[in-house]
C-alpha cells in the first residue's frame, strides 16, 4: 500500500471514530438516565465499529507488506537427517 493511501486510511479511521463519538454524544447524552448509563459502553462500542474495521483492515494490509516469506518459500531442513549422536 502506498504511503499516501495508508495515511488516508488511517485518517478515515480517525474521522469515523470522531463521528461515532459525536453521534453518541448528540443522541444519548442529552437524555441520559440510569438505564442509558448502564447501556452506554455497549452503545458507544457499536458506534466505534466502523472505525475499528477500517483500522483492522489497514493493519492487516500493512502487516502483509512487512511479513517475511511464506512457509512454502522457506526451505525445511533437518527432516531426513540422522538424530545427533550422544557423545557418551
Amino acid at each position: 500500500m502506498r504511503k499516501s493511501l495508508s495515511v488516508l486510511v488511517v485518517c478515515a479511521a480517525v474521522l469515523l471514530s470522531v463521528a461515532g463519538t459525536t453521534g453518541f454524544i448528540l443522541l444519548f447524552v442529552p437524555r441520559i438516565n440510569v438505564y442509558w448509563i448502564i447501556l452506554a459502553p455497549v452503545i458507544f462500542a457499536v458506534y466505534q465499529i466502523p472505525a475499528v474495521i477500517v483500522y483492522a483492515l489497514w493493519k492487516r494490509t500493512r502487516s502483509k507488506e512487512f511479513a517475511g516469506p511464506n512457509d512454502s518459500q522457506v526451505p525445511v531442513t533437518g527432516e531426513n537427517d540422522e538424530p545427533p549422536i550422544d557423545p557418551e
